[in-house]
């Protein structure tokens, strides 16, 4: 596999990006293990970006490391600093987004209705919700009224 390429620009935009994020995976003293390899690539498959802590004192080893990384994992090699890699890939396309026109499934909800007088057990009613309705704060199933948008954002 082949370590992603990024230009300065886009390489800055990351590291500020990973400013704020801790690191989700440790490398100890056995260094870059398979197990520490999967981890990374969950990590990476589920963030994109990640921090890598690296519990050794050899400077070329963790550089070394951090190469070895990205090129095993597909991804950009962002940032060394001190003890801590930054690496990114860019996320995988999820599956496509339903449509407008397709309705949510019928779901079934609980509704509680408390008796007016105080010593009766609440009612427990199971109604089920077609993707048009919705159940008012009374407890009733409406029918979900359309979005009216303005006609500049229809345009």
């Amino acid at each position: 596999m082949a370590m992603i390429q990024l230009t300065p620009a886009e390489r800055k935009e990351k590291r500020g990006d990973a400013h704020h994020l801790d690191p989700v995976v440790m490398v100890g003293a056995d260094g870059l293990t398979p197990a520490v390899l999967k981890e990374a690539e969950v990590a990476i498959k589920s963030h994109g970006l990640i921090k890598v802590r690296v519990f050794s004192d050899d400077r070329a080893a963790r550089e070394a490391m951090l190469i070895e990384m990205a090129d095993k994992l597909d991804a950009a090699p962002i940032q060394h600093i001190g003890k801590l890699l930054v690496l990114w890939r860019p996320l995988a396309e999820t599956a496509a987004a339903p449509s407008d026109d397709a309705s949510a499934a019928p779901r079934v909800v609980k509704i509680l209705k408390f008796s007016k007088r105080g010593n009766h057990r609440p009612q427990i009613k199971k109604v089920t919700v077609m993707g048009n309705q919705r159940v008012t704060a009374g407890g009733q199933v409406k029918r979900a009224k359309k979005r009216v948008t303005s006609i500049k954002k229809k345009v």
